[in-house]
């Protein structure tokens, strides 16, 4: 039963995740935060696959996570490998919906943050950058949320740069709707 919950937590949070992605920011330009954001720039400046590049950039956080906890790598590298995959399958989704950008920004944190903390609340991560949030909040007692924000404020800034300054504003509603939802979701269990 315990297996079965968490693979139904896995496909639950990526399809999450997945939607957020495809129907909401990447038709916009949208930016999320760590490595998720940087794949989405890759994909915005060099056509990448976003999947893909989650799980490849992922490669160093998890080969630590493999020496330091061998539970958080087994348990991460399912969700990274369903939530990558599930990226990629729903990219024909992405001309579903016209919305205005700046609501498509918030719904899509909101479902971006949905899956990520309802996997994270089960010590699942997607990519390389929450798993690294989830092990700094359990070593310095800081809400994942909020770490997962200052990573994300990063990635967005440099976004910004790269791509534009309309993406750098949309991307800030996205990164706050990501921060304050996984924050909801992950309370205060995950740094105990």
């Amino acid at each position: 039963m315990f297996f079965f919950k968490k693979g139904l937590v896995i496909i639950i949070g990526s399809v999450f995740l997945a939607t957020g992605i495809n129907v909401f920011l990447a038709p916009n330009k949208i930016l999320d935060g760590g490595f998720i954001g940087v794949s989405l720039i890759f994909n915005y400046l060099f056509k990448l696959k976003i999947g893909l590049t989650i799980l490849v950039l992922s490669v160093p956080i998890f080969w630590i996570a493999w020496f330091k906890n061998r539970t958080y790598f087994y348990n991460s590298l399912h969700g990274l490998m369903i939530s990558s995959f599930l990226i990629d399958l729903f990219k024909p989704l992405r001309f579903l919906i016209d919305m205005n950008a700046m609501f498509s920004s918030f719904i899509g944190g909101v479902l971006v943050g949905l899956g990520t903390g309802l996997m994270l609340r089960f010590e699942i991560s997607t990519s390389g950058t929450d798993l690294l949030a989830l092990f700094l909040s359990k070593k310095i007692g800081i809400n994942v949320g909020i770490i997962i924000f200052a990573i994300d404020s990063v990635v967005i800034t440099m976004g910004g740069l790269l791509i534009s300054g309309h993406t750098f504003m949309l991307s800030i509603i996205t990164i706050t709707a990501v921060g304050i939802t996984t924050s909801l979701i992950t309370g205060n269990r995950l740094h105990t």
